[in-house]
């Protein structure tokens, strides 16, 4: 169970980015993971369930996902969706597109931002989709010089939206955490990181910076758009997930491994998290991936 699908894209190394735009009626790629980053497209696939790590979620007529991860496994999956006039339209692009340095240019600080959030999977909100759709319907028609500086300009336009939207999957699944500018931050996600899967108070994360609960519930929540409650959950779950996918641990087993002692109440709370039980997101992956 822990062999994913790894897909060798046609990009070669002379390349800056590939693009396929394909009308379809239907998903039948399995869940999968490559190297290069990934911007990809959707529309009129309403009822689609699209999987990024530990992510399950149905889209709507339109989606725009960004993946900058090459070991993240994502995928599209038929489900619900009765449209038989699907448009998809991939994009692929090497990390060293932004060759050496020329990333760090201040010019490219919205980018960098972005593609660190694309670690996790980043799914942009629909006045993003629309701010770029114009260009993304006519770059496969692009050529040269050109092609790239719209993809370029693409990127850049979605940058702005970054922070208006959504990353996916959990750190622990995505193996990454995001760059915090909070040393107090740094150390808290430290300490969650090597304590998961142990009771952890508030008390023990205070006392580690020197903050009271009260004020660091304020600084956590303001810093990460989450409470840490919500955040160890995340963390948790996300553990749960990996090792859903990747042993064949019980649910009981996992339960206690990632710091919870009710299988009750564990699976309540992933389904709350996962809109599945944690059997089923197993069975769901068991189903999507391919042994090779």
């Amino acid at each position: 169970m822990n062999s994913i699908l790894t897909e060798v894209t046609p990009l070669s190394d002379k390349d800056c980015f590939y693009i396929a735009d394909r009308k379809k009626s239907e998903f039948t790629y399995p869940i999968h993971c490559h190297s290069e980053y990934e911007l990809n497209f959707v529309k009129n696939a309403s009822g689609v369930q699209r999987i990024v790590g530990d992510s399950v979620e149905v889209i709507g007529e339109y989606d725009l996902v960004l993946i900058a991860n090459g070991t993240l496994e994502h995928g599209w999956i038929q489900q619900e969706c009765k449209s038989k006039s699907i448009r998809e339209i991939t994009i692929q692009f090497s990390h060293e597109l932004f060759f050496n340095n020329f990333i760090h240019k201040s010019q490219f600080g919205s980018i960098r931002h972005m593609l660190e959030m694309g670690k996790k999977g980043l799914c942009f909100p629909m006045e993003a989709i629309m701010k770029v759709y114009a260009k993304l319907d006519t770059l496969a028609s692009q050529e040269g010089f050109y092609a790239v500086i719209d993809l370029l300009t693409i990127l850049h336009e979605l940058s702005l939206f970054s922070d208006f939207s959504s990353t996916l999957a959990t750190s622990s699944f995505a193996k990454t955490d995001l760059q915090s500018d909070s040393r107090r931050i740094a150390k808290v996600k430290e300490y969650v990181n090597k304590h998961f899967s142990e009771e952890i108070k508030l008390e023990d994360v205070t006392d580690i910076i020197g903050m009271a609960p009260a004020a660091f519930s304020r600084f956590f929540k303001l810093s990460t758009g989450k409470t840490f409650s919500k955040y160890l959950i995340d963390i948790r779950l996300g553990h749960a997930s990996l090792l859903l996918v990747n042993t064949t641990m019980s649910v009981a087993e996992i339960c206690y491994k990632c710091g919870y002692n009710n299988v009750s109440n564990f699976n309540r709370l992933f389904k709350e998290n996962k809109k599945v039980t944690p059997s089923e997101f197993r069975e769901n992956y068991q189903k999507k991936r391919i042994l090779i």
